[in-house]
């Protein structure tokens, strides 16, 4: 008989046990690690705003303004003049500025009385201060003493107050230094018109 070697077959023999030992570990299923359930937190509904509406505004309705009413074959009426206001007419404001002339010394205060003439105003006042100071002072006052008559004056001059004009709608004051009435002397235009008077 012949005598195989040990050594040959324990060689041969230790390489098919590892197999069949990493073909069973391969044939065994991994164990699945369980998930940790995470709690879930629940959604709280959220309430809208509500709404800020801004408060309402209180509005005044203004005053219609008075519109004229036309009639058949007559013109359209003037609006009225506010109430409880009283404006003076040309006379009315020929007294306001000869009261305010006389309250100031004005000198040589002449009235020209146009009307009836093809001017636009009824009266024309041409009086005299003795400085260019007291020309602004005697000017200054009657501009006051129209406006709290209500009535609006346009003034020109005042920055030299040599020869100040005052505007006032229904009648013009002419307010001189003596030397510069003199020069101009402004009673010769109206020389054909009923004559200037003086202020009584």
């Amino acid at each position: 008989m012949t005598k195989t070697p040990v050594r040959a077959t324990r060689a041969k023999t230790k390489p098919a046990a590892k197999a069949t030992r990493a073909k069973a570990v391969a044939a065994k299923p991994a164990k699945a690690k369980k998930a940790k359930a995470v709690p879930v937190k629940k959604a709280v509904p959220v309430k809208p705003a509500p709404a800020k509406t801004p408060p309402a505004k209180a509005t005044l309705a203004k005053p219609a303004p008075a519109k004229a009413v036309a009639t058949k074959g007559k013109p359209a009426a003037a609006p009225a003049k506010p109430a409880g206001k009283t404006y003076p007419d040309a006379k009315g404001v020929l007294k306001v500025i000869l009261a305010q002339a006389e309250d100031m010394k004005a000198e040589d205060t002449i009235t020209i009385d146009l009307k009836g003439t093809a001017s636009e105003v009824d009266y024309v006042v041409v009086t005299t201060g003795r400085s260019n100071r007291h020309v602004g002072s005697i000017a200054d006052r009657v501009v006051e003493g129209l406006r709290a008559a209500g009535v609006r004056a346009k003034v020109e001059g005042m920055a030299n107050c040599d020869w100040v004009l005052i505007d006032a709608g229904d009648a013009i004051v002419h307010v001189f230094r003596p030397e510069v009435r003199t020069f101009y002397n402004l009673e010769k235009m109206w020389a054909g018109t009923a004559g200037p008077r003086r202020a009584s």
